[in-house]
């Protein structure tokens, strides 16, 4: 088992290409070529987290936070971040992060919270455009399901909860073969017409590499004609934050209890209770103060997430309820995510979660 296999398995689901501009996911150090020993999960990687999976034989550290965010001019240990560094270089320690690329998955942090929580009718708070391509292409006829299955196959097709999804319209294509050409149909310098179809596909833009290959090695024409157009659509799929349905409606106070107990925290900072039920409830792991406006207009009672300011909470204005549970305790459960896509790949694989809290805030 090679590093390279955990890292593979890790970005599968949560694609590196979704991480945002700010951010530095991916292999921080270590060489992904490397033979696995074990892994171990967790959400900073920090000196003792180091420590630990030295303890436990584990030559991969997978943390949701990277433990460096922008350059180094000097590692000489004068910090954690670059005692952490040289400790896990001595060790041959290779750590690596998946960040906001798990973040903005629908199947990710946020979605962990509204689980948590029971939400039903889950959908992304805001999702994200400039994702999404779409390929047209033309093909003749009777080849048209078997390019499509192999597209499909590739990736191409996926709508919301819909896979395999298409638009195709027959027509009749020209062409002319030159002599240098070897023409699956027609004769060199005679116009052919055939009878095709245009097939409609959408596809992340990540994709777009493995489509156009998959596209010409299940196409049977010599030279393939295709179009690849970018679309300005929201992708569902893709974005920050979740939101969705309590089962029941409760009222604030009791939902902030269950909150509290759901989400194992001893504190949550709330803003003004507006003595009505609480049913629309929008989420965020990490710091989603960002993302205030999108719940306010998508109706949400209440919005929770971690590291509002104090200036920030006046901006709730009596349209909902902020719940601020705090950075960490809103993605703890993120090493239980990590465990999940590793392990249901690898079920015979070394992955241990770390057993270091390593929230910096305490509460008294």
């Amino acid at each position: 088992m090679k590093i390279a296999e955990i890292i593979q398995t890790i970005e599968n689901f949560a694609p590196i290409s979704y991480q945002e501009n700010y951010d530095n996911a991916g292999l921080i150090i270590g060489d992904k070529l490397t033979d696995c020993t074990g892994v171990l999960i967790c959400l900073d990687s920090i000196e003792a987290v180091v420590d630990e999976a030295i303890a436990k034989n584990c030559n991969l550290i997978v943390a949701h936070h990277p433990i460096i965010f922008s350059g180094l001019k000097k590692i000489n240990g004068k910090n954690y971040i670059e005692r952490t560094i040289i400790k896990a270089i001595k060790n041959d320690i290779a750590i690596y992060a998946c960040h906001t690329n798990i973040d903005n998955v629908r199947l990710g942090v946020s979605d962990v919270i509204a689980e948590k929580l029971n939400l039903k009718n889950r959908k992304i708070l805001e999702p994200k455009k400039s994702i999404l391509k779409k390929l047209f292409t033309y093909i003749p006829t009777k080849r048209k399901d078997d390019l499509l299955n192999a597209l499909f196959a590739a990736g191409a097709g996926n709508i919301g909860n819909y896979s395999e999804c298409s638009f195709s319209v027959e027509g009749n294509g020209t062409f002319k073969p030159n002599e240098l050409a070897n023409p699956v149909v027609g004769e060199n310098g005679i116009r052919s017409n055939e009878n095709e179809a245009k097939i409609e596909v959408i596809f992340p833009y990540y994709l777009e590499s493995k489509i156009i290959q998959t596209l010409k090695a299940n196409h049977p024409y010599e030279e393939v004609a295709f179009e690849i157009i970018s679309l300005d659509n929201a992708f569902q799929d893709v974005g920050s934050g979740m939101i969705g349905d309590l089962e029941n409606e409760m009222d604030e106070m009791q939902f902030l209890s269950y909150l509290k107990e759901k989400m194992n925290t001893q504190c949550i900072r709330y803003t003004s209770l507006l003595n009505k039920p609480i049913k629309t409830v929008a989420v965020c792991g990490g710091a989603g103060s960002f993302l205030l406006n999108h719940a306010i207009s998508q109706k949400a009672d209440v919005f929770i997430t971690g590291d509002f300011k104090y200036h920030q909470f006046f901006d709730a204005d009596n349209q909902l309820i902020i719940c601020d549970i705090g950075h960490y305790e809103s993605e703890q459960f993120t090493s239980q995510l990590f465990n999940k896509i590793i392990s249901e790949k690898f079920p015979n694989f070394a992955v241990q979660i770390s057993t270091i809290n390593t929230n910096p805030v305490n509460y008294i």
